[in-house]
């Protein structure tokens, strides 16, 4: 079985965010850049099917560069190998392009990611990239058997959980509790550094849509202390200055 694993490369979640080039770029001056947390799962879960079933895992990442310490952590982890598309993830279309280019040249029996990237949050790689290569492609998955040809399913919907049957190939977009994260030991580390990494140039359309600007959210404003008898005050305040009531 050859399993992909789609990774972001993202700001540290203790990041404080700034822009530059007039607001329409992310200032990485100073930034910490990590795996993807709903990526990490989505590799965990492929690292202990690789060692229940032989299967072979790479990693694959839209990025530039400077996202390759977060590629060789995923090949410290467990992943065999790695592919970098050489190019900015601008958009969710872009990067699913991207992916369905890959997946078409090296016929994956299974394609993971996580259900969302923690700085867009858009949620739509994964459907985009099963659409493209004509596969299914089901998220949120929160739990993962493999069964000859037949993965065993369950994710979430609202108000409860869903077990589904489906065969291979497909796609899914993953989170927690499907697997621990896994840190990388020593041994790991060591045995990353030689293990294949290839760049390739980006194939497909041009990027589709550019940013006009980004903005901070509002600061918080000052937090007002009420007794706790005196509710008649903070209903008060609630309905002149929160106008939530």
């Amino acid at each position: 079985m050859k399993i992909l694993v789609c990774v972001t490369s993202v700001p540290d979640t203790t990041t404080k965010i700034a822009f530059t080039d007039n607001n329409t770029k992310l200032n990485k001056a100073g930034v910490t850049f990590i795996t993807g947390p709903y990526d990490d799962y989505a590799l965990a879960r492929a690292v202990e099917l690789k060692e229940k079933t032989g299967a072979s895992v790479t990693v694959l990442n839209v990025g530039e560069a400077d996202s390759e310490p977060v590629i060789r952590k995923c090949l410290a982890i467990g992943a065999d190998d790695a592919i970098r598309v050489n190019a900015e993830p601008t958009d969710a279309y872009f990067v699913a392009e991207q992916i369905a280019a890959i997946a078409k040249e090296n016929n994956y029996d299974l394609i993971l990611m996580g259900r969302e990237s923690i700085d867009y949050n858009g949620g739509q790689v994964h459907g985009i990239v099963g659409e493209m290569l004509g596969l299914p492609s089901i998220s949120p998955v929160m739990q993962l058997d493999i069964d000859g040809d037949t993965a065993k399913i369950t994710r979430e919907i609202e108000g409860g959980k869903e077990q589904l049957e489906a065969k291979l190939p497909l796609v899914l977009g993953c989170q927690e509790p499907i697997a621990e994260w896994k840190i990388p030991n020593m041994r790991g580390i060591m045995t990353a550094r030689t293990k294949p990494l290839k760049v390739v140039e980006p194939a497909g359309t041009d990027k589709l849509t550019t940013v006009a600007s980004y903005e901070l959210p509002a600061p918080r404003g000052a937090v007002k202390m009420i007794p706790a008898d005196q509710a008649e005050t903070l209903i008060q305040l609630l309905r002149t200055e929160a106008k939530v009531i």
